[in-house]
């Protein structure tokens, strides 16, 4: 008899599940496979960006954030963001907590997929989303507060900007804003919240900025590279199903980010000349975020609009954080928040009925200014503001709140940003070898000091050990025997000076 009743139920669910495309499920289980390699590149892509001492905290950061966004998307997340019967188009109820009746029944986002895939897909943007905020913690941010804040911002952020704009039950869903795959929760999400985040950190030390460069361009490609593969996933999966809508979005995806790409590289080249890999992969990432929310809605040809605009106007908006003084280190707000924000209100005009309608589901919907709907641009418009000043003003509020908790600062010691969080946070290092120096502000270079100490500080230091700064207790000692106990002879600093010291040999030619 039980075994009937096993027989019976499994009976029931390959029916429920029997008016699904099995090609449209095995489309979306890939694509929400893909989007998860954009975590990774996330990690590579910020890992490269920074200085090589806080290089591999930010891809702890990135993959431990994954972790705490599958938790609490499975918790309450999914509910708070989806759930079908709250009402109040701006937040859900706790109706899916803990992924309860997420079964088969079709999804709250399209009746191609059942409702526990859509679930899983959705959860891939949650983690997408907190890898990009984690961008904010470069080089002075404690990781563990920030996986305490990053739960808290999922669910007072995240979830309601989702619920917003995908819940049937949202109000800029009811009201007709057009958002394909995220440009208010995930692009403007991250882009704000990143700049909220870095603004409640405040800014690095001086010295950290002086001659700052990426410590590994070939990681930044990389990053950049597994993140484009990951987002055609991103906005193909958005049409939810293998069909013409998923194929243009893809296409839309591949304009737009070439596009941006070449833009961004010839403009910084105008300036540099030299061609950019980091200009390059930087443009690359704008043309993606800008087809985030427009992807779906677009012909190709406007795509190549999108790319174009979001290649310049990002690359402009890099100057903003020096007019603000936040120190917004890896650009998220020029990237992400400004990206979003162009693709949004492109939608105003470019959004095509046909396109939209290429799924044989969402027929009928109305486009942009090609289909005379004049209407859609003040609906973008003040979508992209409630979006930013809800994000803004929230986020900030966490970081706060969270930073006043003891032994939750967000923010790591003078001592311990000068020695990098690689050391300080995380206890290994993504590159450990043996090195003269790492920084030209390390010494004097080279060193000649009149007292007789020359070469005092020229040993090789181990690159995870002391990041090639000698330590403070080294140098403390060698002063007071270079001064005689602190009394006489010539002092020997035990600060690093803010500015590199070149002496200029007899023959002219600094070796």
């Amino acid at each position: 008899m039980e075994l009937r009743g096993v027989y019976n139920l499994t009976n029931i669910r390959r029916a429920d599940t029997n008016q699904y495309d099995r090609g449209d499920l095995s489309f979306i289980i890939v694509a929400g496979a893909m989007v998860f390699l954009m975590v990774p590149g996330l990690a590579f892509l910020y890992s490269g960006l920074s200085r090589r001492k806080s290089a591999l905290s930010l891809i702890w950061a990135v993959c431990a954030s994954n972790a705490v966004v599958i938790f609490q998307w499975y918790f309450w997340g999914y509910s708070l963001a989806f759930s079908t019967s709250a009402t109040n188009g701006y937040i859900g109820n706790l109706k899916n907590f803990g992924l309860m009746k997420v079964m088969a029944d079709p999804s709250p986002g399209s009746p191609l997929i059942p409702e526990i895939l859509y679930s899983f897909f959705q959860m891939e943007f949650g983690c997408v989303t907190a890898a990009i905020l984690m961008g904010g913690l470069a080089e002075r941010g404690r990781v563990f507060p920030a996986m305490v804040f990053i739960f808290i911002w999922m669910t007072l952020v995240y979830c309601p900007l989702a619920c917003w704009v995908w819940s049937t039950h949202g109000w800029a869903f009811k009201w007709g804003v057009l958002d394909f795959a995220g440009g208010g929760p995930v692009e403007i999400g991250s882009g704000i919240g990143g700049l909220a985040f870095s603004w409640v950190l405040g800014r690095r030390q001086e010295r950290e900025l002086l001659n700052f460069r990426p410590h590994n361009v070939s990681l930044v490609g990389l990053g950049t590279f597994l993140l484009w593969f990951g987002w055609i996933g991103f906005n193909g999966g958005s049409a939810f199903g293998a069909n013409l809508r998923a194929i243009f979005a893809i296409w839309n995806t591949m304009v737009a980010a070439s596009f941006a790409g070449m833009v961004w590289c010839l403009l910084d080249y105008r300036i540099e000349r030299h061609w950019s890999m980091v200009g390059l992969c930087s443009g690359t990432i704008a043309g993606l975020v800008a087809a985030t929310p427009s992807s779906g809605f677009l012909h190709p040809w406007s795509s190549v609009v999108v790319g174009i605009l979001s290649g310049a106007l990002c690359n402009f908006a890099t100057k903003i954080k020096f007019i603000v003084r936040i120190d917004d280190a890896l650009d998220l707000f020029a990237e992400h928040a400004v990206g979003g924000i162009i693709g949004l209100l492109l939608n105003a005009f470019f959004a095509s009925t046909t396109i939209i309608a290429a799924d044989d589901v969402n027929i009928g919907i109305p486009g942009g200014w090609i289909d005379r709907n004049w209407k859609q641009l003040y609906m973008q418009v003040a979508y992209v503001i409630a979006t930013c000043a809800y994000t803004f003003v929230v986020t900030a509020l966490i970081a706060k709140g969270v930073d006043l908790i003891p032994g939750l600062q967000l923010r790591s010691t003078a001592e311990g940003e000068r020695l990098g969080m690689d050391e300080v946070e995380i206890g290994e290092f993504a590159s450990d070898y043996i090195e003269i120096r790492r920084d030209v502000t390390d010494s004097r270079w080279p060193s000649d000091i009149s007292d007789g100490t020359k070469g005092l500080y020229d040993a090789p230091v181990a690159g995870g050990d002391r990041h090639g700064h000698p330590d403070l207790e080294i140098r403390r000692v060698a002063s007071q025997e270079a001064n005689g106990n602190g009394t006489t002879g010539p002092r020997i600093s035990s600060e690093l000076p803010l500015e590199p010291i070149f002496e200029k040999p007899e023959n002219g030619q600094i070796t």
